[in-house]
């Protein structure tokens, strides 16, 4: 009755699933069925009839007999194979006493101390054996699911690889038929850029040239849109005079007129920003000329935003321009003094972004990033604050911000020689002061004073 008891036992945790893996619908129709039989033979051999017992007997050892085989040769019971070892000491010990008491069991008797101790220590066996299977199983379970999810994050990631890669092939499509519109122009960029990369040493190169394309695409799409209409209305007109109409075709005439006066603006509004950073950009010869300082603060401001812009769509902020009419002509290096303001304006942007993104991260949805440039004449030449209402400065590290390599932003954001630099070509370059005062968490205003010569 033993080796039944244990027969419907193995047969019960052979249709289990085993963590991840389950046997088929097939095999459980087949575990049910000996199950069933295995029930049928403990119900025979409760009967207690001498005959119909040792037949039962004789039934149980060819069931458990199949149980093994079939568990120990067939590849899909393969991960039951731990269950069946750890039970088959104890099978073998009943099936050898109950062998021995069919055939004589007087001798069953004298030695059924000893089948009784094997059993008891087969037992344990199984029980430690069990327990053991049971923990590498489990452990097992949690390689197989440290895989998954390795593969699933694998996969993740190559799905968002091809996909960054496919927008990357199609972005570079657009901009390859915007260039052959403007290839004129930006060839005369690409001058520009290349001379700024020679002169340029700190990390806003990419903001200066995104915020140069924002600035003369506003007229470029003028000249493109009054160049349409007017072709439409050359047509018309074309018609208006085959049809003999000269007063609507002159009106059509000063439409036209009034048309190419505008594209001759706008071109002109192109070609200024043109020449106009080609000499900001060209490479410095340390020679000061007379310069419009607020002209060329509101410049820096517009292509600082504007870079930034073209370099993060979700960058909101607001800029505020204060020039003081008084604060004239100065004779200074415009392109060093643009990359001061540049470098400034960027990093007032930045301070103003990261505090609003953690204001965002709490719930305050109400804050606006803003910059804000100030000129003004003053008895020895002219005061440039810029000023932002960002994460301000910590007083601890105030005095280190203008030492080269010294860097409050991430890695990969900040080179650590933007503010050094400023402060060379503010004090040693141009004879002039800069300063710094700030409050944690509420604002930061770097003051500039240049002399009148």
């Amino acid at each position: 009755m033993v080796l039944g008891i244990i027969s419907l036992i193995l047969l019960y945790y052979l249709k289990q699933p085993m963590g991840l893996i389950t046997v088929s619908a097939e095999w459980k129709r087949i575990f049910n069925g000996g199950m069933v039989a295995a029930a049928a033979i403990i119900g025979i051999a409760a009967v207690k009839i001498p005959l119909i017992s040792g037949l039962a007997t004789i039934l149980s050892f060819v069931l458990a007999a199949i149980i093994v085989v079939v568990t120990l040769k067939n590849p899909e019971l393969h991960h039951r194979k731990g269950m069946i070892y750890a039970w088959l000491p104890i099978m073998a010990v009943n099936v050898l006493g109950e062998s021995i008491e069919l055939i004589n069991k007087s001798f069953y008797t004298k030695w059924e101390n000893y089948f009784e101790v094997a059993e008891l220590f087969a037992f344990i066996w199984a029980i430690a054996m069990w327990i053991n299977n049971s923990k590498q199983r489990k452990a097992l379970e949690q390689e197989k699911l440290k895989a998954l999810a390795r593969e699933k994050e694998f996969k993740i990631t190559e799905s968002l690889k091809n996909q960054l890669e496919r927008q990357v092939e199609q972005r570079t499509k657009e901009l390859t038929e915007q260039k052959n519109e403007l290839e004129n122009t930006l060839s005369e960029l690409r001058a520009a850029q290349n001379q700024l990369i020679h002169a340029e040493k700190m990390a806003s190169l990419g903001e200066l040239t995104a915020g140069i394309a924002h600035e003369i695409q506003n007229p470029l799409n003028f000249v493109n849109n009054f160049s349409d209409v007017s072709t439409e209305l050359l047509t018309e007109l074309k018609e208006e005079l085959q049809a003999g109409k000269t007063e609507d075709a002159m009106e059509i005439l000063e439409d036209v007129i009034q048309n190419l006066n505008k594209i001759h603006h706008h071109g002109k509004r192109a070609d200024s920003i043109v020449k106009g950073m080609l000499q900001h950009s060209r490479s410095n010869t340390g020679q000061k000329e007379p310069t419009d300082i607020n002209a060329l603060a509101d410049e820096y401001l517009r292509l600082s935003y504007h870079g930034l812009r073209a370099r993060d769509k979700s960058f909101t902020a607001d800029f505020k321009l204060n020039l003081d009419p008084e604060a004239g002509i100065l004779q200074v290096v415009p392109g060093d003094l643009g990359r001061v303001f540049l470098n400034l304006i960027n990093n007032a942007f930045y301070a103003a972004d990261e505090k609003k993104k953690e204001l965002n991260a709490k719930g305050e949805k109400d804050f606006m990033p803003t910059v804000t440039v100030n000129t003004k004449k003053i008895s020895t030449g002219v005061e440039i604050q810029i000023s932002d209402n960002g994460k301000g400065i910590p007083a601890e590290i105030k005095e280190k911000i203008f030492q080269p390599f010294f860097t409050t932003k991430p890695t990969g954001k900040g080179t650590g020689l933007g503010l050094s630099m400023s402060y060379d070509i503010v004090t040693k370059g141009h004879g002039g002061e800069i300063e710094v005062d700030s409050k944690p968490g509420e604002y930061t205003v770097f003051t500039i004073k240049l002399p009148k010569s």
